[in-house]
């Protein structure tokens, strides 16, 4: 037999895993290193599966994040040993000494995150590639884009601007094109990303705002519908809130609470009141009705007494949050919360933190119950199953594949996962 007639399978590309903890930047940042893996000849998957390459983009808000990351890169390793590990992210930025001493590691700092698919391939240069096939590139339905990134606020808990750096808007141009680019691959949904994209456009001199960056990627592309959510109360302005008479804009909106004593509002370094916060919640459901307001509070800040915590349910009763995510408080070190003695008990911020969630699901399942009968615009991401563009999951019955297709749905009932209803057209 001739060396040509080999019997031996044909290998195709090289597979890499590019896997994400973390944030939506995250997300975003992972997914452009995909698209760039792409141009240059990679299959990318974005889940754990043996793989020529992986890169970890990781996060390290808490210490438990931290931990996920190590298991993630432990993970990489026994499914593929041999495989080249590159990590970048927030916790290879903040311990990346130690990763350089694991064996074939490969931290790649912030600063550099934009290098780390080149990374990947240079690694891959004496990699067989692998025979299996990845399924269909996540992101098709959605994609993530990178607004800015850093944040100039530094708040006491906050290790972000440590590993990400001041604030750096990206300019409009730049993003309208990039916007542009996902919509004509067939992507319907832009989620706009950033360490603090209410501050989007602070940085810059030529006159850049949140409400400008809207507006051009609302007049500019073709997008199906946009959605910009994380929001400081002290970054609304009339400008910003008159986008959402445009539908496209999703209406939903993540206000990061952190909690609602005043008192820890300002040892926490937050640019507002919970009367202020309050207010917020109120502007954007005047301006933009139904919409969804989630939130994130940390239990147990240093110094939180009870008081503290009730004021917190309290204004959690008045608001209503659709959602709620809750942090027990992590030490971080190289945060100025770190000099504070950390003086609420474990098991408190355990039962805190539990009283929180409880009283949120509660007011999320009150919050999916409202929305029966109503009329809901639902991208769906799986043949059945997607989300409206208040952020709820909605579920459907049909006899053909609805993935990626923007469709109306009448709200008929609620289950364990969210919402269920009837196409409409």
């Amino acid at each position: 037999m001739s060396r040509n007639a080999s019997t031996e399978p044909t290998r195709s590309a090289p597979l890499v895993a590019t896997l994400t903890l973390g944030c939506k930047l995250n997300q975003a940042e992972t997914q452009q290193a995909a698209r760039e893996l792409q141009r240059l000849g990679c299959l990318t998957v974005d889940r754990p599966t043996p793989a020529d390459a992986f890169l970890i983009n990781t996060c390290t808000i808490t210490h438990v994040a931290d931990r996920k990351a190590r298991r993630l890169i432990r993970m990489a390793r026994r499914l593929s040993p041999d495989a080249p590990v590159i990590v970048t992210g927030c916790y290879a930025e903040r311990a990346g000494a130690q990763l350089s001493e694991l064996p074939d590691i490969q931290v790649v700092a912030n600063a550099r995150k934009a290098e780390a698919a080149e990374a990947v391939y240079a690694a891959l240069t004496d990699v067989a590639p692998t025979s299996a096939t990845p399924p269909a590139s996540a992101g098709r339905t959605r994609a993530f884009i990178k607004i800015q990134e850093g944040c100039d606020d530094v708040c006491a808990f906050c290790i972000v601007p440590r590993v990400r750096g001041r604030e750096r808007a990206i300019p409009i141009d730049e993003i309208v094109a990039a916007v542009q680019e996902r919509v004509v691959e067939g992507v319907r949904e832009i989620v706009l990303t950033g360490t603090q994209p209410g501050a989007y456009g602070r940085d810059r001199s030529d006159g850049s705002t949140a409400a400008k960056l809207i507006d051009a990627l609302l007049s500019r592309t073709d997008a199906a519908r946009i959605r910009y959510s994380s929001i400081q109360p002290q970054d609304i302005t009339p400008e910003l809130l008159s986008c959402w008479d445009d539908a496209r804009l999703c209406r939903h909106v993540h206000l990061a609470l952190q909690s609602g004593s005043d008192a820890v509002l300002s040892r926490m370094r937050r640019r507002y009141s919970a009367e202020q916060f309050i207010e917020a919640v109120a502007a954007f459901r005047r301006s933009a009705p139904g919409v969804s307001v989630t939130t994130d509070i940390i239990a147990g800040f240093p110094g939180e007494t009870e008081d503290d915590h009730t004021a917190t349910l309290a204004l959690m009763r008045e608001v209503q949050f659709t959602d709620v995510h809750v942090f027990p408080y992590s030490s971080r070190p190289g945060t100025s919360a770190a000099l504070l003695s950390d003086d609420v008990p474990a098991e408190v911020k355990r039962r805190r933190a539990a009283e929180l969630r409880e009283l949120g699901a509660r007011h999320r399942r009150r919050a999916l119950e409202s929305e029966i009968g109503s009329l809901q615009s639902v991208l769906f991401e799986t043949p059945d199953t997607g989300l409206s563009d208040t952020y709820l999951p909605c579920r459907v019955e049909s006899d053909h594949d609805l993935t990626n297709q923007l469709r109306s749905v009448r709200v008929t009932e609620v289950d364990h996962s969210g919402l269920v209803g009837e196409l409409l057209r």
